[in-house]
């Protein structure tokens, strides 16, 4: 799609993506016409790698902050409870006057729960809303239709607009046979396509992959086939808010006779939610109450649910491997399912921590081996066929790497969607749409990464980052060195502190040289004896003790000179 600047004096609207494209993560989409702005979702992405010490990435929302902007916020809409959706609620809402929100009972309950583990946050004024809710904010009315993830409550939406009616799909997968939830409603989105659409906002994560994504009934069957056969303890890791294959779980170790205990504070926090919510069904007695209780089982009695399917550091089964889970260790047979896919980025860890379970002689089963897991989102034939109910005039691709976003522009032309109509937008772009006119701005607005690092939030930038890889990869070398103010020499010898760069003690040799080198820098700087500018000389001694060391050793420590004047 061309960029252009909007001329036409007809109504149009704004849609601005602030995170969620060219990515998978940060969802975060602006519907703007004219003094009102509708929020869809508000998530973070985890950190890339080299990015040391951050917690979260989330949208910049600098866009509403300018003139004030976030005082037109009509309302937030929230399409399910996975975090890359409502992660940022935490450190964004406090911002933008708490706005009125609306999602689905247990997408409420996770966001609720979530604000319970930020200090200071102010209380959320959250709205349920259900397949078939239909409420009006501004100039938007909106529709809510469920759409089948791995979650309960995912809510796809139709929003009437003055420009024009905007089918979000939200994630999305089509399976007539799903887990802990109804099949997709055909009919009803057959009907919705009926109305006259003006833009399908698609979901793009599975777009490069071809045929129709696994029935979760398939599953299902596998996971059984394991149960059946297992004379040992079962334990599954997985994603904690994949609360469908926690269900299967359930269920599957009632079948079999074995208690359910569960291990990590998300996935227990998930499973309360859901169950007080009546989302996770179990008999009374299933799931027991504490951990510890799994040793008044026999081995054959017990299922053992628990995060970490990623490797993670922190994660339950990360401490049940390394034995420093106060009552789960690893048994000889234990039979240990992965039933997640290995996020990108992730495979070493994921590698060592199944290196680690063979020679603890556990017996391990993930989705390379059988199906035992499938992801929530639509492939190529259920993209087509959304495609084809709702039969949009202009189609835009969400959520998902740029590769994603461009395979799913593909497969709409293949579904006679003329190329122009495509808009394959970028975070930051503004898209004009009117009901029969499409354009990108010339103009954009900032949708660079803002970084959470503890409690704080944006204050942690490109600068910052680039000292901590350069920490991270030559460590620091600290120079504490007294110098009389009134000759400009070194009292005495310069200490040295070295983290990361080389050990002390085995360096004597390239320590006495870099005093000697940090005398004669010091005493250089001072021209004819007198002090004249001590910042120039800290940039004068940090410039000659890097290239002295980098001479040396090949490596760039940062340099931290220190002057102490008597």
């Amino acid at each position: 799609m061309e960029t252009k600047e909007i001329t036409q004096k007809e109504p149009y609207l704004k849609i601005i993506p602030l995170g969620g494209l060219g990515e998978v993560g940060r969802n975060m989409t602006l519907l703007e016409y004219k003094d009102s702005i509708l929020i869809i979702d508000m998530g973070f992405r985890m950190p890339e790698e080299g990015m040391p010490g951050i917690d979260y990435i989330i949208p910049n929302i600098s866009y509403l902050i300018k003139n004030k902007k976030y005082k037109n916020v009509v309302g937030v809409l929230f399409t399910h409870g996975h975090y890359d959706h409502i992660g940022a609620v935490p450190y964004i809402m406090n911002r933008i006057g708490n706005p009125p929100m609306y999602a689905g009972p247990l997408t409420k309950g996770i966001i609720l729960k979530r604000q319970e583990d930020v200090p200071m946050q102010p209380k959320l004024k959250i709205t349920e809303v259900r397949d078939g809710s239909k409420i009006e904010l501004g100039p938007f009315k909106v529709e809510f239709f469920r759409q089948t993830h791995t979650i309960p409550d995912n809510l796809g939406m139709f929003i009437e607009t003055p420009a024009g009616n905007i089918v979000h799909t939200s994630d999305f997968k089509f399976d007539k046979y799903p887990v802990n939830e109804e099949p997709s409603d055909f009919a009803k989105l057959t009907k919705l396509g009926n109305k006259g659409v003006t833009l399908l906002m698609s979901d793009s994560t599975g777009a490069e992959q071809e045929g129709h994504s696994l029935s979760e009934r398939e599953i299902n069957k596998n996971l059984a086939e394991i149960f059946k056969k297992t004379k040992g303890r079962i334990i599954v890791a997985t994603f904690s808010s994949l609360i469908n294959r926690i269900q299967q779980i359930v269920t599957l170790s009632e079948k079999s006779g074995r208690k359910v205990a569960v291990v990590g504070h998300s996935m227990k926090t998930n499973i309360w939610l859901t169950k007080e919510l009546g989302l996770l069904k179990a008999k009374k007695g299933t799931i027991l109450k504490k951990v510890s209780e799994v040793n008044n089982y026999k081995d054959n009695e017990v299922t053992i649910i628990c995060t970490g399917a990623q490797g993670e550091e922190s994660a339950g089964l990360m401490k049940i491997v390394l034995k420093e889970h106060p009552t789960v260790s690893i048994k000889p047979g234990d039979t240990m399912i992965f039933s997640s896919s290995v996020i990108p980025g992730n495979e070493r860890a994921v590698q060592a921590l199944k290196d680690d379970l063979l020679r603890q002689k556990a017996i391990i089963y993930h989705y390379g081996m059988m199906d035992i897991h499938a992801g929530g989102h639509a492939k190529q034939e259920e993209l087509k066929e959304m495609m084809n109910m709702m039969k949009p005039k202009f189609f835009m691709p969400i959520h998902g790497q740029y590769s994603m976003l461009v395979g799913n522009s593909l497969l709409a032309q293949e579904c006679n969607i003329p190329e122009e109509n495509v808009i394959l937008a970028d975070n930051g772009n503004i898209i004009n749409l009117q009901k029969n006119k499409a354009y990108i701005d010339k103009k954009e607005v900032p949708a660079n990464f803002v970084m959470v690092d503890g409690l704080g939030v944006g204050d942690v930038g490109e600068v910052v980052l680039r000292d901590r890889q350069a920490l991270a990869e030559d460590g620091i070398f600290v120079i504490i060195a007294i110098v009389n103010r009134k000759t400009g020499k070194v009292q005495t010898s310069p200490d040295i502190i070295s983290r990361g760069f080389v050990y002390l003690k085995e360096s004597q040799d390239l320590l006495a040289e870099t005093r000697k080198k940090i005398v004669l820098s010091i005493e250089g700087a001072t021209g004819s004896s007198k002090i004249v500018n001590w910042t120039y000389m800290k940039d004068k001694i940090r410039d000659d003790i890097g290239d002295f060391l980098f001479k040396k050793t090949e490596r760039r420590p940062m340099v931290l000179p220190v002057i102490i004047e008597v």
